[in-house]
């Protein structure tokens, strides 16, 4: 089921072997598997970023306060 978060810090995710690509600060929403986690954002009006990153870079973007997720249960409005 689809969580949301905020990103609030320097996030990046690598798509394939290419350079880091940085995630704008902002609200995301936020789809949690065991291995992974899935985030998408509105990049610009009309435009849909999306990635998926290993659960242990977005755990240690959580303990460091980059991503903070919403509690659970709290409005996505």
């Amino acid at each position: 089921m689809p969580r949301f978060a905020t990103i609030q810090g320097h996030v990046t995710y690598t798509p394939g072997d290419g350079a880091p690509i940085e995630i704008p600060e902002g609200r995301v929403e936020i789809v949690e598997a065991e291995d992974s986690v899935t985030m998408s954002w509105e990049a610009e009006p009309g435009t849909v970023g999306t990635t998926a990153m290993p659960r242990l870079q977005y755990d240690q973007y959580v303990e460091a306060g980059k991503i903070r997720p919403d509690a659970e249960g709290q409005s996505s409005a």
